[in-house]
Formats: C-alpha cells, sequence, structure tokens
C-alpha cells in the first residue's frame, strides 16, 4: 500500500547557504610578545571580529584606530549638562525679575533685586573659576600631538 518510492519532504528552515561562503582555513603561531601587540591593534581598530581584522591587514585595507579618553568623555558630559542648567539659571532670573516687579512694589522689588544681584555675582564668579578649570583641563589632557616632531 504504501509506495516505497515515495520520500518524505524536506523542511526548508535554517539559514540560507552564502553566495561564497569563506572555506580556505589558515592558522598562524605568534610568541607572547607579538600576541600582545596584535591585541592591542586589534582593540585599538573597533573591528569587531579577529578574522576580518586580520583580512583588513593582509590586503592593505585601510585599519581604523580610534583612541577614546574616558576621562576626556566624562568631563565634556558633566560639562555639557552643567551648561544646560547654567541657561536655566538665567532663563529662571529673568523670569523671577518680571514676577518681582509684577506683584510687588517698586521698592521691595528693588530691595529683593539686591539679594539676587550678590547671588548673581557669585554665580559669575563661579562660572569664570569653571572656564579656567576647563582650559586648564583642556591643555593638560586634549592636546593633539604635533605629527611632524617640531
Amino acid at each position: 500500500m504504501m509506495d516505497s518510492n515515495h520520500k518524505p519532504k524536506k523542511k526548508s528552515g535554517g539559514r540560507h547557504p552564502k553566495d561564497d561562503p569563506a572555506v580556505f582555513r589558515y592558522s598562524i603561531s605568534l610568541t607572547a610578545e607579538e600576541n600582545a601587540r596584535f591585541l592591542s591593534l586589534f582593540e585599538q581598530s573597533g573591528i569587531p571580529v579577529k578574522a576580518h581584522f586580520v583580512t583588513a591587514c593582509i590586503f592593505h585595507r585601510t585599519v581604523k584606530t580610534v583612541k577614546i579618553d574616558k576621562a576626556a568623555m566624562d568631563y565634556y558630559m558633566r560639562l555639557t549638562a552643567f551648561y544646560g542648567q547654567f541657561r536655566s539659571v538665567g532663563v529662571n532670573y529673568n523670569q523671577v525679575v518680571k514676577i518681582l516687579y509684577r506683584h510687588f512694589s517698586e521698592k521691595k522689588a528693588a530691595a529683593f533685586l539686591f539679594k539676587l544681584e550678590k547671588q548673581t555675582a557669585e554665580l559669575a564668579a563661579l562660572c569664570r573659576k569653571i572656564i579656567q578649570l576647563t582650559e586648564e583641563f583642556e591643555a593638560r589632557h586634549l592636546q593633539k600631538s604635533d605629527s611632524n616632531g617640531s
């Protein structure tokens, strides 16, 4: 009753085969020093797969090396956030001045503005200090090296 020529259907699941699969494999041996240098270059390249990095080196493709200074990045992010807060203070300052003149007598508003002026002077001094610290940080840590050695 069963036909002996009847074969079960193959399922079509799984990955599609590659058009040009990489089937040739090579093996190299490195000394401890060479391996450390290789790993350092690999990490600096930013290429996620070692095989792709080796292939790029063999065929003289441009290998991109990026060095990220985490401290400089963190400082920049915090400075940006602080600058945003500083701008908010300026906006709030303008709003406070308008509200003082709108809701208080001129004499009372002037008294409050005198106190606000003192705080503003302190804020300006703080701003100058931040600018000075930023310039010192840039001079110490963000100097670009001179490529021609002069």
